[in-house]
C-alpha cells in the first residue's frame, strides 16, 4: 500500500474516485477572487469536505490608496479547494482564526501559515500574526500554534517562544522517533533558517540556527521522498534546495528551482515560498509569482496593483542522483489521491 505525506500526516492512501481523472493543472493554479494577493500556499486534504484545501497569505494586491507596505497586511488566510485532484481550485472563503487581543491587536495580520493534521485526527496551524496594519517592516512578528476539528475554524493554543520577536514561516514535520521538529526564518539574524524541537507540538524548545543553510532566505518548507529529507527556501530569485539523512544537517544543491521564468500565463517570474504535496511516489510544488514584475518576487512599495498581484502556481519535481529538478513549461498531470485512517 503506498503512504501519503500531507505537511506531517502519515495516511494510507486510497484509490481515486472513479469520476477522478488526472488533469493538466491550470495555469495559473489559482488567483484569489477578493484581494488578487495570493501567496505561501500550503496544501492539505480536508477529511470533513473530502477535499484538498489550500492555505494561502492573501494580500491586499487590488485595494487602491495604501502606502508602503501596507497592502501586504490587514487579511486573514484565504482558503482554495479542489475536487479534482489539485488539477483546479476554487475560492473557499477564509480561515476562522481566533486570536487574543494582546498577539493581534484590534486589526490582526495572518501570513504564511503550515497546516497540518497529527496522528489522533487533530488539526493544527502554525502562523505568523503581525499585531496591525503597517507601513513599512518594522513591527514585531509572533508564531502562534492553532488548533481546529475541522480546518475552518481555528482555536488559539499558544504563542511560541523563540529565537527572537521577529520570527516568520513555520513549517511543521515529523521525525522519525515520532516527536516534531518546526523550521522558521529568524529575520534578526540575517533572515536565517532556525529550528524548534517538540514532543507534543505544544511546548517547543529552540535549537538555534539549521546547519548548512546558508545566506538570507525565507519561507522553508521540509518532506521526505526518494529516501531522503528535503528543504525548500525562498531566495527571492528562485527556490534553494537542500538534502539531509538526519533533518539535522543540511548539504546545498547548487542549482535552483524556479530561478528561470516560465512561459505559461503568470508564470513568467521567478517562483516563490514554496508548498509540497508527495502523492502516490510522485512530488508536486506549489509555489507563487508575482507576474507584474521582471524577476524578484520580494514585495515592493509601489502602488501599482500590476506589481502587486500574485498567482499560485504548481509544478512537479523529479529526483535524479540526489539533485532536485522541475519544468514549468511542462503540463503538470496531477492527481492528489484522497487520504483514509
Amino acid at each position: 500500500m503506498s503512504l501519503l505525506w500531507v505537511g506531517d500526516s502519515r495516511a494510507a492512501l486510497t484509490a481515486a474516485p472513479a469520476e477522478v481523472r488526472v488533469a493538466v493543472a491550470a495555469k495559473p493554479l489559482f488567483c484569489d477572487p477578493v484581494c488578487d494577493g495570493a501567496a505561501d500556499p500550503v496544501v492539505i486534504w480536508n477529511p470533513q469536505v473530502k477535499r484538498w484545501w489550500m492555505f494561502y497569505t492573501n494580500r491586499r494586491a487590488n485595494v487602491p490608496g495604501l502606502s508602503g507596505v501596507a497592502w501586504v497586511h490587514g487579511t486573514k488566510i484565504g482558503i482554495a479547494e479542489s475536487a479534482d485532484g489539485g488539477a483546479t481550485w476554487k475560492h473557499a472563503g477564509d480561515a476562522e482564526i481566533d486570536l487574543p487581543a494582546e498577539i493581534g491587536g484590534t486589526e490582526p495580520t495572518h501570513w504564511a501559515p503550515d497546516v497540518i493534521t497529527a496522528p489522533d485526527g487533530t488539526h493544527h496551524m502554525f502562523l505568523t500574526v503581525v499585531p496591525g496594519i503597517f507601513e513599512d517592516w518594522q513591527h514585531p512578528r509572533t508564531l502562534v500554534h492553532l488548533t481546529s476539528p475541522d480546518l475552518r475554524k481555528w482555536n488559539h493554543a499558544s504563542a511560541l517562544t523563540l529565537a527572537s520577536d521577529r520570527v516568520i514561516d513555520a513549517v511543521v514535520h515529523r521525525l522519525p522517533d515520532g516527536s516534531w521538529r518546526m523550521w522558521y526564518n529568524n529575520e534578526r539574524d540575517g533572515k536565517s533558517i532556525y529550528f524548534a524541537d517538540s514532543a507534543d507540538l505544544n511546548a517547543w524548545t529552540d535549537r538555534g540556527r539549521c546547519t548548512g543553510v546558508g545566506g538570507r532566505c525565507e519561507g522553508p518548507y521540509v518532506f521526505e521522498w526518494k529516501g531522503h529529507a528535503w528543504m525548500l527556501v525562498d531566495t527571492w530569485k528562485g527556490l534553494g534546495v537542500y538534502r539531509s539523512d538526519d533533518f539535522l544537517n543540511w548539504a546545498g544543491q547548487k542549482e535552483l528551482l524556479l530561478d528561470l521564468p516560465g512561459k505559461g500565463t503568470d508564470d513568467g517570474v521567478n517562483g516563490g515560498h514554496p508548498g509540497i504535496v508527495v502523492s502516490d511516489g510522485r512530488a508536486f510544488c506549489f509555489y507563487f509569482t508575482h507576474p507584474g514584475r521582471a524577476g524578484t518576487i520580494t514585495p515592493e512599495d509601489g502602488e501599482s496593483s500590476r506589481l502587486r498581484r500574485s498567482s499560485i502556481q504548481v509544478v512537479e519535481l523529479f529526483e535524479k542522483n540526489g539533485q532536485l529538478a522541475c519544468d514549468r513549461d511542462l503540463p503538470t498531470k496531477i492527481i492528489l489521491q484522497a487520504a483514509s485512517k
